[in-house]
């Protein structure tokens, strides 16, 4: 088992290169890469720029624990929606494997693709909820979203690839038990989780519980903590999960992944060009500050981890 560190809150927009060799310098072992958009898959993953990245990588000694798109659509009942964001997966599939990554990653999908309310802002107002269209056909939507993403399974697989899904609110497999009825439905060996705390404990799961009821599918772990009301991103210890429960959890189960730290709400955070949730914002580059939130957390993660008796490498 290794700790990494997403590249995105160190720098959100690409390019990645020095974003990159700052996680290697700070002493992780580890990133992630992400596209944010097709644009960004197209004109920023060339050949050229997966050359210089896995050759950053390699020079300080990283591996790419994950590739991540931001397929937003996959269950819309629109097929000038879905279509794109299927062909966006599969573009993606081939830049993850240029990149030498194991795992291409989404995050699970919105029914219909129905904008939700954001959960952060839901302890701030009187009345939390949303208008939802008459007539809407869910059973023929799940089984539609279902196909889909063993359409985009099947695609990972052929390219040697595992299918990380990562639980969010409000979507199709936001908490351990949609997970576990969308991978039994979907039925591929290359589809698993990514596992993050921050998103199932703000909808109700125990993290070490949905371990130990996940732990065939656990491919890859994002950590950050928060208090459970909102799923934000702080640094583990700073908020109510047991970070010792979950990691004996994977002690326990075997798991020899990547932890991959995503700090998203912490100070000196890198937040986009475009107008995204959070409260921290302004900075391009994250800050030493922020350099200083992850090395503390690193310090803090690892002693735990040896604690329960995981091998960190």
């Amino acid at each position: 088992m290794r700790f990494g560190a997403s590249v995105w809150p160190w720098r959100w927009d690409a390019p990645y290169d020095k974003a990159i060799a700052r996680i290697g310098d700070a002493g992780f072992r580890a990133t992630e890469l992400i596209a944010w958009n097709k644009d960004v898959l197209r004109d920023y993953y060339t050949p050229e720029t997966i050359r210089t990245l896995t050759s950053v990588l390699d020079d300080k000694g990283m591996v790419l624990s994950q590739f991540i798109v931001d397929n937003r659509g996959m269950a819309s009942d629109d097929p000038a929606v879905k279509g794109p964001a299927v062909e966006m997966f599969k573009a993606g599939v081939e830049v993850a494997a240029a990149l030498g990554s194991p795992i291409i990653n989404t995050v699970t999908h919105l029914p219909f693709e129905i904008h939700f309310p954001f959960i952060t802002d839901r302890p701030h107002v009187q009345t939390f909820s949303h208008e939802i269209p008459a007539g809407l056909d869910w059973k023929r939507n799940w089984e539609e979203y279902v196909a889909t993403v063993r359409e985009c399974a099947d695609v990972a697989q052929a390219a040697g690839l595992k299918y990380s899904l990562e639980p969010h609110p409000f979507r199709y497999g936001a908490n351990i038990e949609g997970l576990l009825r969308l991978i039994e439905a979907v039925d591929s060996p290359a589809l698993g989780v990514n596992l993050d705390p921050s998103h199932l404990f703000p909808v109700g799961d125990l993290p070490h519980v949905a371990i130990y009821r996940l732990a065939p599918h656990v491919l890859h772990c994002h950590f950050s903590d928060n208090d459970g009301e909102t799923n934000v991103h702080w640094r583990p210890g700073m908020g109510k999960i047991d970070w010792r429960h979950v990691l004996r959890a994977l002690k326990e189960t075997d798991y020899t992944g990547v932890i991959s730290l995503e700090f998203e709400d912490v100070p000196g955070v890198s937040r986009g060009v475009e107008d995204v949730p959070g409260v921290y914002k302004g900075n391009s580059d994250a800050t030493e500050e922020f350099v200083g939130e992850y090395k503390t957390a690193l310090a803090y993660l690892t002693g735990l981890a040896t604690e329960v008796g995981l091998d960190v490498e």
